[in-house]
C-alpha cells in the first residue's frame, strides 16, 4: 500500500494561477511536484478548495468552512500517514473580523481535530503538518482589496508567530514559509511557478525529516 500524504489547504494548495486565472497543471502545483520527486511508493491527494477557511463560515460561498469538512475528508482517505495543511489566506479577509491571533486559534483547532481522527496507519491519529503560508503583499488592495477588505496583509504578516506558538503546545510539526516563499505580483495572493516550486523543495524535506523520525 503506498504511504498516503493529504495536502489539505486553499487556492494555494488548489494550484490558482493568477495569470489565466486557471489552474496550474501538473508538474507546476506544489502537490505534485511533491508526488514526483517522493516517488512511487507515496500518493499525494490533493484536497486544496479556493477560498476556503480554517474554522469559518462565508456568507458569500458554500462549503469552504475547513473545520466541518476536515474530518469526512480524512476519513474517506484513510489511512492516511500524514496531513499537511496550509489555511490562513483566506481568513483575513474583513468581513470574517478576526485578528491574527484569532486566525492562528482556528487552525490551531482544525489541526487537533485532524489529529484527533482514526484516519492514520492501522487506526491511529495521523501525523500532521501545519504550513504558515507566504503573506499577502502590500499591494493587494488595489487588485483585489474590494472583495478581501482591509488589513489583510498585516494579518497574514503577524500569523506565523501566534500559529508557532499554539502549534508548538500541541506539539505538532510546524513550517513557516514567511521570508522563504513570497506570492506572485499579479494580485500578490497566490502562489506563482517559482513560489509552488520553492513551497514543494521545503515541504519535501520537511517530510523526509517528519516521516524519517517515525521510522
Amino acid at each position: 500500500m503506498k504511504r498516503r500524504i493529504v495536502c489539505f489547504g486553499d487556492s494555494n494548495t488548489w494550484g490558482y494561477d493568477a495569470k489565466t486565472m486557471e489552474r496550474f497543471p501538473e508538474g507546476v502545483r506544489w502537490t505534485s511536484l511533491l508526488a514526483e520527486w517522493l516517488g512511487e511508493k507515496f500518493q499525494i491527494v490533493e484536497e486544496g478548495l479556493p477560498g476556503r477557511t480554517s474554522v469559518v463560515e462565508d456568507p458569500l460561498l458554500e462549503g469552504v468552512n475547513g473545520y466541518t469538512y476536515i474530518h469526512p475528508c480524512l476519513m474517506s482517505h484513510a489511512p492516511i500517514e500524514l496531513v499537511i495543511i496550509m489555511l490562513g489566506t483566506n481568513d483575513t479577509k474583513e468581513r470574517f473580523n478576526l485578528t491574527a491571533f484569532n486566525i492562528a486559534q482556528g487552525i490551531a483547532r482544525l489541526s487537533l481535530k485532524a489529529k484527533n481522527t482514526s484516519a492514520g496507519i492501522k487506526g491511529k491519529s495521523p501525523n500532521v503538518l501545519v504550513i504558515a503560508p507566504p503573506p499577502i503583499g502590500k499591494e493587494y488592495d488595489g487588485i483585489v482589496g474590494k472583495s478581501m477588505g482591509r488589513d489583510c496583509d498585516r494579518k497574514s504578516e503577524e500569523l506565523p508567530k501566534y500559529l508557532k506558538e499554539l502549534i508548538g503546545i500541541q506539539g505538532t510539526e510546524f513550517l513557516n514559509t514567511n521570508g522563504l516563499v513570497s506570492m506572485n505580483t499579479i494580485d500578490y495572493m497566490h502562489l506563482d511557478g517559482k513560489g509552488h516550486n520553492l513551497l514543494a523543495t521545503l515541504v519535501y524535506e520537511k517530510i523526509k525529516s517528519i516521516l524519517s523520525g517515525n521510522k
